[in-house]
C-alpha cells in the first residue's frame, strides 16, 4: 500500500467525474434537459473518467502520477467550463453559444426560421437551483475543488 497521497488521489480522479456524470444523467430522469454547454462540461469528465481508469492499469508509479495529474486536468478543466456556464446564466457576462443567442430575422418568417435552428433549451437559463446556486456552479464547485484535492494528494510524498 502506498504511504503517498497518489493512492487516493487515483480514486478521486476517478469517481468525482464519475459521480458528476452520474448525478447529471440522472437529472435527465427527472425532467432536466442539458443544453449545449452542460454538454461541454460533461465531456472533459468522459475523458477524466478514462484517464484515470487507465492509471489503475499501470503499474510504474510515475505513470500513475502523470495519469492522474492528466485526469484532474480534464476534471478541472470541466470545472472552468462550468464558471463561464454558471457566469453565463447569473447574467455576469454573455454567452457566446446559439443556446443564448436572440433570434434574428427580417420578416417573422425568417425568426421562426432562425428560432427552429436553435436548441430549445437556453444556456443562459438555469433549469434548477438550489440555494441559489445552479448545476453548472455545482459542477463549478466540485469540480475545481476536486481537481485541486487530487494535484494536492498525487504531489503528497509518502513516509519511508
Amino acid at each position: 500500500m502506498q504511504a503517498d497521497g497518489l493512492r487516493t488521489a487515483r480514486w478521486i480522479a476517478l469517481l468525482l467525474p464519475l459521480a458528476l456524470v452520474g448525478g447529471a444523467h440522472i437529472t435527465e430522469h427527472f425532467g432536466l434537459v442539458p443544453c449545449e454547454m452542460c454538454w461541454w462540461q460533461r465531456y472533459p469528465h468522459y475523458v477524466a473518467i478514462v484517464i484515470a481508469a487507465s492509471a489503475f492499469l499501470v503499474k510504474d508509479r510515475r505513470a500513475q502520477l502523470g495519469l492522474v495529474l492528466l485526469a484532474g486536468l480534464a476534471v478541472a478543466v470541466s470545472g472552468g467550463i462550468g464558471v463561464y456556464h454558471a457566469g453565463v446564466e447569473y447574467k455576469w457576462w454573455q454567452g457566446f453559444t446559439a443556446c443564448t443567442a436572440q433570434v434574428h430575422g427580417a420578416t417573422p418568417m425568417d425568426m421562426l426560421t432562425d428560432a427552429m435552428r436553435r436548441p430549445l433549451i437556453r444556456c443562459d437559463v438555469p433549469q434548477w437551483t438550489w440555494f441559489g446556486i445552479s448545476l453548472a456552479g455545482f459542477n463549478a464547485i466540485f469540480s475545481l475543488t476536486g481537481a485541486a484535492l487530487i494535484f494536492a494528494l498525487a504531489a503528497r510524498k509518502g513516509r519511508a
